[in-house]
């Protein structure tokens, strides 16, 4: 990081210079690193972002194939709950159910999540 700094400042102190003037079109000698960086940057990033696109193709009929046959469940769950941030992260139980549990107002005093909070409760 240390060595990043300096380089940054070493650039700025020599593009501000005034022995290295250049014409006021030419690109400026820090405009010319950043412009490098970049390129150097995207041809670094291209494989990995090639591959992304690769693996994208790859789950999109897998992701069509998910929402045929589990939107209308997704779409019915949606319509039951309201307000998300109203409930704690989903809970899978031993035996395979789910269980999202409905969050205890603010102003109440912290209970035991099993006293009285059963009725708030949404099993799927």
């Amino acid at each position: 990081m240390k060595q990043l700094l300096s380089t940054a400042v070493l650039l700025i102190a020599v593009a501000a210079s005034p022995a290295w003037a250049q014409d006021e079109d030419a690109p400026s000698l820090m405009e010319r690193g950043a412009r490098l960086f970049l390129e150097g940057l995207m041809q670094e990033m291209e494989p990995a972002l090639d591959e992304l696109e690769g693996m994208a193709q790859d789950l999109e009929p897998m992701l069509r194939q998910l929402s045929g046959e589990m939107g209308q469940g997704f779409r019915d769950l949606l319509n039951k709950v309201e307000d998300w941030s109203a409930y704690h992260p989903p809970e899978i139980l031993p035996n395979g159910d789910i269980i999202l549990r409905k969050r205890l107002p603010e102003d109440a005093p912290d209970t035991d999540s099993d006293a009285g909070g059963a009725q708030n409760d949404i099993e799927l």
